[in-house]
């Protein structure tokens, strides 16, 4: 139980800091707004919760698309969650074409903790 809150834990503060990366690289600050960590926190906790509930009902009812393009339309999809979850938090906007791309990056992101993650489970495994 305490490995798996600390798995929850990692993966949520690389998603914060995958959000931070995006919109450091693509905009998305509205205005008179300075975003502080806590937003970039819970921009994380809110793309976790929109990937945990809505992106299966979404991939299900996109399947056609998803196969005719074969896997690509994952593209638009997970654009999509990251595009909800910052319609969730207040100071951070971007366009649908910018959360494309902003998935595109949280996906790297989550792949390298992935692997980083993976690594030292099979190390620790082998002593």
């Amino acid at each position: 139980m305490r490995k798996q809150l600390l798995i929850f834990g990692i993966r949520w503060l690389a998603t914060s800091f995958g959000i931070w990366l995006a919109v450091r690289l693509l905009g998305g600050i509205q205005e008179g707004y300075e975003p502080t960590p806590l937003t970039y926190v819970g921009a994380g906790l809110a793309f976790s919760v929109v990937n945990s509930f809505l992106k299966p009902v979404i991939t299900i009812l996109s399947l056609p698309a998803i196969v005719l393009t074969l896997g690509l339309f994952m593209l638009v999809v997970n654009g999509l969650m990251v595009w909800i979850a910052l319609l969730l938090v207040p100071s951070l906007e971007m366009s649908f074409w910018q959360a494309i791309l902003a998935g595109i990056v949280l996906s790297l992101t989550n792949y390298a903790i992935s692997w980083l993650l993976d690594t030292r489970q099979t190390s620790s495994s082998r002593e």
